[in-house]
């Protein structure tokens, strides 16, 4: 009988221990993740930009870095990973410890292009990357060159369709965003368009001012002076609103057809399973970032605007872009360079 008291106290005494570090794991799970969310960061944070220094992306890494680097106090080290249209550093930070201190300042192409671009892409952009900030967008306008008889884009439209395969657009290269956007104008509009690719926008812009192509959609920084110069016309932009630096240049959409986007846009991810505390305070301060009047200037040369969100509407973008993008890449061909 004492044995069985024994017994049955020892079993008491043990369910008691077993519940007191149920309790105890949890309390420090709660503390864990308290400490994630006031702490972070306490090392230096690195972003991975998958592009050479120069770019807008890295541009806008740089930008971003200094304002978590002021705001915290610690160091944003900015690492240029460049290849495969992104790919290799993209890569690189999906496979690193999701705590935080690796992100990516991913972009249209390394997040919704590249999956329907490279037959045996490394990662997945929707499994292998928590989103954390979308950063900005970048509309693209259409110009052509003074001598294509169209005042608007429903004469240029016209045009095209009166002359198939006889006119040509420019893109900075196979698989580029200029390369992309005509792809899909010529979808929507049933065009037939040749596309002659360039080793970069520059020479691309420079043949159209010369007249050796008629069409080019880019990032309005790039022309801007040409068209106050009168070098180019601007029929239209890619954004779902027109530009404070065109207002008198409507939308694709604006000019018959609906729904029409393809913006360049950035932003920033981190590996899967990053601790959803750190991602909430990074996101936070990103978005206040981009509120800054110094950060707004910023954006603003390099022709951007500004997208503070939360990271589930960022995530949400993605998937429709990755939706968008497929079938445009297919019905066009594209291919990488």
């Amino acid at each position: 009988m004492q044995r069985n008291v024994h017994s049955m106290a020892l079993a008491a005494t043990g369910i008691i221990a077993a519940r007191a570090i149920m309790t105890l794991a949890a309390a420090l799970c709660c503390i864990g993740a308290a400490t994630a969310q006031t702490s972070y960061p306490t090392r230096p944070i690195r972003m991975v930009v998958p592009f050479t220094p120069g770019g807008s992306t890295d541009i806008l890494a740089r930008s971003i870095g200094m304002e978590l680097s002021k705001a915290w106090g610690q160091p944003v080290i900015i690492d240029n990973v460049p290849g495969a249209g992104g790919s290799i550093g993209a890569d690189k930070v999906a496979k690193a410890p999701a705590d935080g201190y690796t992100l990516l300042m991913g972009h249209i192409g390394t997040l919704a292009v590249n999956p329907s671009l490279y037959p045996k892409l490394p990662y997945d952009p929707v499994k292998d990357f928590a989103p954390v900030a979308w950063v900005a967008r970048v509309p693209n306008v259409l110009v052509v060159h003074p001598s294509v008889k169209a005042a608007n884009l429903k004469e240029f439209v016209a045009l095209a369709k009166a002359r198939p395969g006889q006119l040509n657009y420019g893109s900075g290269g196979n698989g580029s965003a200029a390369n992309l956007a005509s792809e899909y104008f010529k979808l929507q509009t049933g065009t037939a368009i040749l596309h002659i690719p360039y080793r970069g926008t520059a020479p691309a812009v420079t043949d159209l001012m010369g007249g050796q192509i008629q069409m080019l959609f880019t990032g309005a920084p790039a022309v801007m002076g040409q068209i106050k110069g009168g070098q180019l016309r601007a029929l239209a932009v890619s954004s779902p609103k027109r530009l404070d630096i065109l207002p008198d240049v409507p939308t694709v959409a604006e000019s018959g057809y609906k729904d029409f986007e393809a913006d360049q846009w950035y932003g920033v991810v981190a590996p899967t399973g990053t601790p959803k505390e750190v991602i909430a305070k990074l996101n936070a301060q990103i978005n206040q970032a981009l509120a800054s009047a110094e950060l707004k200037t910023r954006l603003t040369n390099e022709g951007a605007i500004a997208m503070p969100t939360t990271p589930e509407a960022f995530g949400q973008h993605i998937v429709r872009e990755l939706a968008r993008w497929k079938p445009v890449i297919r019905s066009g061909r594209v291919k990488a360079d």
